[in-house]
């Protein structure tokens, strides 16, 4: 007879990942702690040994997709590290989706404050006083989580193409050009040409506020 398979214990961590998983293969709605539970091969209840409640799950999960970010470090040129946190970001929701549109229930978890903590403390190394250190983290976090929800709203393949809706605006052009001339026009002399992604205009927008960045802490 071959050996009994051993069942790994469970534990906060291996909870929170398996949450994550299920929420990256079927959104949010989907997470339950009865589905959680058959997925760790334990009864619903037993899930309470480990974690307070779904929100401390939830919480968990928040915390865990933080720890993914790329985390700026004193000493490190600023804009190139905020650069990088920015593109991390962004990459990290598009792999987690469901992380834009949930909030932490309870207090932010430890890789989220090292995170936050860190990202600070470059800036400040950098020489940024602590008034523009808010002013830049708002203002990139707000484009940021943005643009990323508007990418997952969007009809968008892996690298931001936007063909898959192409058909659609290709059959509401003639009635865009009577009703609507202004986004008529934008689709055949923009969206339509060839080598358009609508992810190409992430970059546009976070040089720009990066230049705004600098020169308002030039002139602070």
């Amino acid at each position: 007879m071959p050996p009994a398979q051993v069942r790994k214990p469970v534990t906060r961590e291996r909870a929170i990942r398996a949450a994550v998983a299920l929420a990256d293969a079927g959104g949010i709605q989907s997470l339950s702690m009865r589905k959680l539970a058959a997925e760790l091969g334990v009864e619903a209840m037993s899930l309470y040994y480990h974690v307070k409640s779904k929100e401390d799950i939830l919480d968990g999960m928040l915390d865990l997709v933080h720890s993914e970010f790329s985390t700026p470090r004193a000493g490190e040129e600023w804009r190139t590290a905020m650069r990088a946190r920015a593109e991390s970001t962004r990459e990290v929701l598009a792999r987690h989706p469901w992380a834009i549109s949930i909030k932490a229930r309870t207090s932010p978890g430890p890789a989220t404050l090292s995170h936050l903590d860190s990202t600070i403390g470059c800036l400040i190394a950098a020489g940024f006083m602590m008034p523009m250190v808010g002013h830049a983290l708002s203002v990139l976090d707000s484009y940021v989580q943005g643009f990323a929800q508007q990418e997952a709203s969007l009809p968008l393949d892996s690298s931001g193409d936007i063909s898959a809706a192409t058909e659609d605006i290709i059959a509401q052009q003639e009635s865009m050009a009577d009703s609507f001339p202004h986004l008529g026009e934008m689709a055949t002399s923009l969206i339509l040409q060839p080598g358009y992604a609508y992810a190409n205009e992430f970059e546009f927008g976070l040089e720009l506020i990066l230049d705004g960045i600098d020169l308002a802490r030039r002139s602070d």
